[in-house]
């Protein structure tokens, strides 16, 4: 799906996963949630839910948007970020 000018991320997103226990990722905007089962994060592309085993946060710095965890890595989701607008504009616009 090609982004319009309009809704292209306000902050780069990247994600790196190192041996399935390590990741590194830019662009994260909120923390939602966490445990050692799940993180579910906010990003410029819409929410990532991380699942695994044993998962913690190693670093984490909100004003740059780097974070870094740590554990069994099982599966990576995202969610469409929410359009904004009114419901008139989603519908006609």
């Amino acid at each position: 799906m090609a982004y319009e000018h309009s809704q292209l991320p306000a902050r780069e997103h990247s994600l790196t996963l190192s041996s399935r226990e390590r990741m590194e990722l830019d662009g994260v905007e909120d923390v939602s949630g966490f445990d050692e089962n799940v993180v579910v994060l906010t990003t410029p592309l819409g929410e990532l839910t991380v699942r695994g085993e044993g998962l913690h946060i190693e670093k984490i710095d909100l004003e740059t948007g780097r974070l870094e965890v740590r554990g069994k890595v099982r599966e990576l989701s995202y969610d469409e970020p929410a359009r904004g607008g009114s419901l008139w504009s989603r519908l006609f616009g």
